[in-house]
């Protein structure tokens, strides 16, 4: 995992293009980067660097969960504070001191209960699940996270970066596809690969099937310019070996149905952790 992740840190450092960017940090950024990581050659966990499980696990479980709430996520796991800083800057973009935790509709929301036209919610994930099911080879197991409705400013507090994904199934194996319209490669890669990954081993686990790919593609890969030292740091490391996955069994049949206290990872070694300030 760690040899694909650095490769693209590496090429974006050497080869991406200056660019401004909303947060006013600016960025070096290349456009239209590609990955594969087998889970039969471990979960891919970044080794390089130490992965914050907990944080990343929590955060998964409340995209599924349906909330768009930060009260919720904290509920999860109180630790969680990935998302404090974004919340507090769409508060000040909105003139309130709080809005009892509610981000709008983001992740959760999307992947839950998407608004059609004619007003009804839908449950994406569950409909791809039932699809996985039911008709395994269709070409539309598809979850769709951005909703140019509900994507302004005012409306929510960070449009999804990770925009959509697909499964495919084939040989009673099952892969995943996700589309990311804008990836910090330091700070927030490492996350999504191990969040899709752990997505991809749970929908595996309810539907009888094997988990074996997950395919990432990533539109604007930035580093952003207050990170360069960190990330030459990073590909200064050798990578470790890479970790297994356990899932605790406890009969779970449907994707609400598992807990925190479910994953863990066996013989995780990694390096030290880097610490960078994320751009918001």
């Amino acid at each position: 995992m760690d040899k694909l992740y650095l490769d693209q840190l590496r090429h974006v450092l050497e080869h991406g293009n200056r660019r401004g960017d909303r947060t006013g940090v600016g960025t070096l950024s290349c456009f239209g980067l590609n990955a594969r990581y087998r889970m039969k050659d471990g979960f891919p966990a970044v080794t390089t660097k130490k992965l914050a499980w907990k944080v990343m696990t929590s955060e998964l479980l409340w995209f599924i969960s349906g909330s768009s709430s930060i009260i919720d996520l904290k509920k999860i796991y109180s630790a969680n504070k990935i998302w404090d800083a974004n919340y507090q800057d769409y508060l000040t973009r909105l003139g309130l001191d709080t809005n009892d935790g509610d981000m709008g509709r983001v992740y959760g929301s999307q992947w839950r209960a998407w608004l059609s036209a004619d007003g009804r919610q839908i449950d994406q994930l569950q409909e791809a699940i039932e699809l996985i099911r039911q008709n395994p080879e269709s070409r539309r197991i598809i979850v769709n996270a951005w909703n140019p409705g509900e994507a302004a400013a005012d409306q929510v507090a960070l449009p999804p970066c990770h925009s959509f994904f697909q499964f495919y199934v084939v040989n009673s194996k099952l892969s995943l596809h996700m589309y990311q319209r804008s990836a910090d490669m330091f700070l927030g890669v490492p996350f999504n690969i191990a969040s899709y990954s752990l997505l991809l081993h749970m929908v595996a686990k309810i539907t009888g099937l094997v988990a074996d790919e997950f395919i990432h593609t990533i539109g604007d890969a930035h580093i952003y310019l207050n990170a360069l030292d960190q990330v030459r740091e990073q590909i200064s490391r050798d990578p470790l070996p890479l970790p297994r996955l356990h899932i605790d069994e406890r009969g779970q049949t449907e994707i609400d149905d598992f807990q925190m206290a479910d994953f863990s990872l066996i013989d995780y070694e990694h390096h030290e952790p880097i610490v960078a300030k994320m751009a918001v």
